[in-house]
Formats: structure tokens, C-alpha cells, sequence
């Protein structure tokens, strides 16, 4: 990964580099910031630039023999962790899935992440199992370089599993340190935070987008702008346009919209039987595609401009929308999915989840009476 590669950042990975040359990188840093942003690629340039054998300033050579290992994710002192699914796998049994990956697209999200690794129905996690593999491969000394830095991907998925790291993140062995890539804070244990210093990367701006896929996608010159806009500060979104990989979740949505409006309980049955099938990640990724649609709708419906953050289509469908559903329906609606996600989350049986869900849809729709006071009303 080399500096060139960051889409924008330039502030926050200059920040870093300069902290770096001065010998004042943490022995723990959490980065923190939306999907799409690029931190997983700072950290990355960030641990290049550290095993660097010939580092300038604020700039690794990119010819030594550590460069070149860390471009190709193989160098022996440069460790990572992420979620994998099962009971007693660890990231090192993923690291050529990893590799392509982050060759592939380091801007890459969790859900692309775990159906690339073919998780199904499984959700992801850090387990017992890898925090005993970071402590025992970080008790080893260096191989090649004067340090050793472990990179853990999205630390929200160790949930109390991170207490086991407690002791080796604040007290790691000499020249180790940790770089948690995360996007967000509020997951992680109150104990893991308080041994790191957060660094915030913020989303990325419009422009920054825009005149990245200027550059390197030329052919989509004359819709930068327009893709720019609809990506939301999310270059992973961003390259999921140029690329038309496009998923359904829009064409999803509103026939489970229009399904529970109607309220047949046959055809409900049948919807809630065959979303259960698409696993708990593609779940939670429809679900919170969900709440983007509606946050952009309400916005739509405030304002009545149509300059919001949806594709050609999907404005088509909240612009149909704003005739039928209001303010306090929506609201309802954004309560009912948050509460689909938590149940989601702790593994609740998906037929039933959504078959419920699909019910209690259906009498919003139905009715102008918020869901709260319909629930009062039962």
C-alpha cells in the first residue's frame, strides 16, 4: 500500500507519519472512522513507513526489501487479526483470502469480507482462540525488522473476548505495537479504549471522491460528480458504482414494502422464508441499507430536494413515497428496524424475526398512528 494509493487523508496520514518519524507512535492507536474512509490502507502505510529500512521523511522508500514484503502483506513482523467465523479459527487460516482481498480493494466492508470467506449464515468474530495467538506471536522476537506491529480490523467483533489483549495492549513487549482499525468506538470494551489514543479519520469529502475516480476511472469522467454524491463519503460504495455492482437491496426493499402493505399472509410467509436464507450479514447489511433509504427519504420529503444521496431509481421511489408516508410512519419504521438489528445480532430465528417484522410493517403502513401508540393500543 503506498501513500499514492490513499484516497484523500492526506491531513490525518501526514499527522501520523510525522508522529512516526519523531518516534512517537503509540505503542497502541485506534483509528476510528466510517466504512469507506480509508483507515484500514492509513494503518497500512502507517506500518510500512515504521519497517521501513530506509524511511525518509514522512515517506517510505518503497524499494527495500520490507517495503516490498509489506506491499505484498507477507512480511513476517507485520501481523493481523480480523473477524473469521468458527469456534476455533484464526485470522492466520485466512491470510491468503486476506491478502487478495486487500490487493483487490483495501477499502473493502465486513460484509464483503465474510462472504469472500464463504461465512453463510455464520456471523463473524475475533475469538478466544485468536487473542491466545496474538499474545503467544507477539511474545516471539522480531524476524527481520527492529519492531513488530499487529493490526486488528474492526476490534468490535471481540466483544469480551478483548479483555484477554488487556495486559499485552498496555504492557506490550518492547518495539510491539497494536493499530486498531475500527468504525465504532462505542463497541468496544470501555478497558481496550482507555489503553489506546484515538485518532478520528473522518468520512471522505465529495471532491476527494470525485476527483479520484476522475483520475482513474476516465471513462467515468462526465458521472464523477454524480457518483461522488451518491457514495456518501464511502470510496468503497464509490467503486461498487463505477463498477455497476449494484446489489438488490434497493428492488428488496420496496417489495417488502409493498408485500406488508398489502399484508397477504401467504406472500409474507413466503418473503420472510426466503430473506431468511440470505444469512445474518446480508440481513444486517439490507436492514441498515434500509435506514439509509429512509434518513435520505425524510430528507426528500423536508425539503423536496431532489438532490439527496439515492440512485436514479431509488429517488423514483421516494419521490412516489412522499404521497403515502409520513413523518411519524417513518419514524415507526427506523424504530422497527433498529430493533431488527439488535434481535438479529443475537441470533434470533430469522422466519419468525421477519415474519414479525413483516406484520408490524404491515399496520404502519395501514395506519397514521405511530407504531408506539399502536403498541399501546394492543
Amino acid at each position: 500500500m503506498l501513500f499514492q494509493d490513499i484516497v484523500g487523508q492526506k491531513e490525518s496520514l501526514n499527522h501520523l507519519l510525522s508522529l512516526a518519524g519523531q518516534g512517537r507512535i503509540p505503542h497502541a492507536l485506534l483509528l476510528v472512522g466510517p466504512e469507506g474512509c480509508g483507515k484500514l490502507g492509513i494503518a497500512l502505510v502507517l506500518a510500512q513507513y515504521m519497517l521501513c529500512e530506509q524511511a525518509a521523511e514522512q515517506s517510505a522508500c518503497n524499494q527495500c526489501n520490507s517495503c516490498r514484503k509489506i506491499q505484498k502483506l507477507i512480511h513476517p513482523d507485520l501481523h493481523f487479526a480480523f473477524p473469521v467465523v468458527g469456534t476455533n479459527a484464526t485470522s492466520d487460516q485466512y491470510l491468503n483470502q486476506w491478502r487478495l482481498a486487500l490487493t483487490e480493494n483495501v477499502y473493502l466492508n465486513i460484509n464483503q469480507w465474510l462472504q469472500l470467506i464463504g461465512a453463510e449464515n455464520k456471523q463473524g468474530n475475533i475469538n478466544k482462540e485468536e487473542c491466545l495467538h496474538i499474545i503467544r506471536k507477539l511474545s516471539l522476537k522480531t524476524f527481520e525488522s527492529n519492531k513488530k506491529i499487529m493490526i486488528i480490523w474492526l476490534p468490535e467483533y471481540l466483544g469480551k473476548e478483548g479483555n484477554r489483549l488487556l495486559k499485552i495492549i498496555e504492557e506490550p513487549p518492547e518495539d510491539t505495537h497494536f493499530i486498531l482499525v475500527a468504525e465504532n468506538a462505542e463497541l468496544i470494551l470501555n478497558t481496550i479504549l482507555s489503553r489506546c489514543q484515538m485518532v478520528k479519520i473522518n468520512a471522505l469529502s465529495d471532491e476527494d471522491i470525485e476527483q479520484e475516480i476522475r483520475a482513474r476511472f476516465p471513462e467515468k469522467a462526465e458521472q464523477a460528480a454524480s457518483l461522488a454524491r451518491l457514495a456518501a463519503g464511502n470510496y468503497n460504495e464509490a467503486q461498487s458504482l463505477i463498477h455497476a455492482k449494484i446489489n438488490d437491496h434497493s428492488s428488496r426493499f420496496l417489495e417488502w414494502m409493498r408485500k406488508s402493505y398489502k399484508g397477504n399472509p401467504v406472500e409474507l410467509v413466503k418473503w420472510a422464508e426466503s430473506f431468511a436464507g440470505l444469512g445474518r450479514e446480508n440481513q444486517k447489511h439490507f436492514l441498515k441499507y434500509a435506514l439509509h433509504f429512509l434518513r435520505e427519504y425524510l430528507l426528500l420529503k423536508m425539503t423536496s430536494d431532489a438532490n439527496v444521496r439515492l440512485a436514479q431509481e431509488e429517488l423514483k421511489t421516494a419521490q412516489n413515497l412522499t404521497k403515502v408516508l409520513e413523518f411519524e410512519q417513518v419514524t415507526s419504521i427506523v424504530a422497527l428496524l433498529n430493533d431488527v438489528i439488535y434481535a438479529v445480532e443475537r441470533n434470533a430465528n430469522p422466519k419468525i424475526l421477519f415474519l414479525d417484522s413483516s406484520v408490524k410493517l404491515h399496520k404502519i403502513l395501514k395506519s397514521k398512528l405511530s407504531y408506539t401508540q399502536q403498541l399501546s393500543m394492543a
